[in-house]
């Protein structure tokens, strides 16, 4: 692929989450894939599991709105830092656990490196601000 088509690959991915569409995000992923993401205790490796995982966010944070910062392509892979905003509305999932809704906004950052083949994400790895969100949540100590 171009630079130009992974990056607007990249876009649609992206617009997907901010217009907390999951199912569209998951049309880009590849027959067999992984997603992985540092609250994950294992990969993701079906469209189910990673719609799951999207709609608890979108869930904890309703009015989720997620940007680009910063980003950086090649033929094959986009590594990019995101920058998203919301109020937490609802429950948390973390790993295992669910965290209540605290009623509080954030704005979190995070970074994450995707690999492509044939037009989709045959690897995507995630890798949010836990604990800068958890300190903005007030659920870390020092916060």
């Amino acid at each position: 692929m171009s630079r130009a088509e992974v990056e607007q690959l990249d876009d649609r991915g992206m617009a997907a989450w901010d217009q907390h569409d999951a199912a569209a995000f998951t049309a880009l992923l590849a027959d067999e894939f992984t997603f992985s993401d540092v609250m994950a205790p294992e990969p993701f490796r079906s469209r189910e599991q990673v719609q799951a995982y999207m709609e608890g966010w979108f869930t904890a944070f309703p009015d989720m709105r997620v940007k680009t910062t910063s980003r950086v392509v090649t033929e094959d892979q986009v590594a990019a830092e995101v920058e998203f905003t919301g109020t937490n509305t609802g429950p948390l999932r973390m790993g295992s656990q669910e965290v209540p809704a605290t009623g509080k906004s954030v704005t979190g950052t995070g970074t994450y490196f995707a690999s492509i083949e044939d037009g989709k994400f045959v690897s995507f790895r995630a890798y949010p601000d836990v604990a800068g969100m958890m300190a903005q949540l007030e659920l870390m100590p020092g916060a």
